[in-house]
């Protein structure tokens, strides 16, 4: 089975990333005491994960479309840890370009000790052949993460008789690819737990999963698959007839086979924020559970 029926919602959170497409303009002075609240109460409310990007640097001539702030996901996601308990803790996306294998399975293996789950969202980005490269750091991420002796040889990374000490208390962190293409969809089936996509709206995403169903890639998967799709609007549920367009938009993204929603909401405020994961977490998301 590829997934499953209930839907989760995690969220594309404030603060941490301003894209000028969906950004509001509280977070600009907004830092960890406001980014604490949110995932407080993200943390109590249920809700699946939340998000941090990676970007060391931005050309500051495409930080208007791109957007210039990207908080770093290790220290955030290191900040957050401490403070909540059960909310997973998503590097949608960690650029995997930037780092060797076993940095990841050590920085990230280890950052969340018991908690359940730990889950990244891996980008694909251009390096010289990058295609054979990122697969191959794909499999030698599976061969580290929760080891203390990992071992790995494959086309561009090989490792042995090494020590990581702390390793991670999970062996089998889930994998989530991104992309926005059908080849990153069809290499996230191949390769990953799941796939994350950005920037695709719901009729592009309907057409992308259409055809990847009818691949070889889709048929021979034997391991559940996360869909962990973008929601493409920005709705205020403190309205009843936007909270009723929400429901609706899920309903849709759900009848896609969504098993996670990234939700991304239009907040004036922290408080006015807060009291919309309120709304959400107790009259949008029971339904889909």
């Amino acid at each position: 089975m590829l997934h499953q029926n209930a839907m989760r919602f995690g969220l594309v959170t404030p603060i941490v990333t301003r894209h000028p497409a969906n950004d509001a303009s509280w977070t600009e002075d907004a830092g960890p005491a406001e980014l604490l609240e949110i995932a407080a109460a993200a943390d109590r409310l249920g809700f699946h994960h939340l998000t941090c990007s990676e970007h060391v640097a931005i050309p500051a001539h495409v930080a208007p479309v791109r957007g210039a702030r990207y908080y770093d996901p290790l220290a955030t996601f290191g900040f957050l840890a401490a403070r909540t308990t059960q909310i997973r803790l998503v590097t949608h996306v960690l650029v995997l370009g930037y780092h060797h294998p076993l940095e990841i399975a050590k920085r990230y293996g280890t950052l969340v000790g018991e908690r359940d789950v730990e889950e990244f969202a891996l980008l694909d980005v251009p390096f010289a052949d990058r295609g054979a490269r990122y697969e191959d750091a794909l499999r030698a991420l599976r061969a580290a993460f929760g080891r203390r002796e990992p071992s790995y040889a494959g086309t561009h990374y090989r490792f042995a008789d090494v020590l990581v000490d702390p390793c991670g208390v999970q062996p089998d962190v889930p994998i989530w690819l991104g992309g926005r293409t059908a080849r990153s969809l069809r290499r996230a089936l191949a390769f990953g737990d799941g796939w994350g996509p950005f920037g695709l709206g719901l009729e592009q995403l309907g057409a992308l999963l259409a055809k990847a169903r009818g691949s070889h890639e889709w048929r021979e998967r034997t391991r559940p698959f996360a869909l962990v799709l973008p929601i493409d609007v920005q709705l205020d549920p403190l309205d009843p007839a936007e909270r009723a367009q929400l429901a609706e938009r899920c309903e849709r993204y759900r009848a896609l086979g969504t098993t996670v929603l990234n939700l991304r909401l239009r907040h004036r405020s922290l408080r006015h924020y807060l009291e919309q994961l309120d709304v959400v977490a107790r009259e949008v998301a029971p339904r889909f559970s």
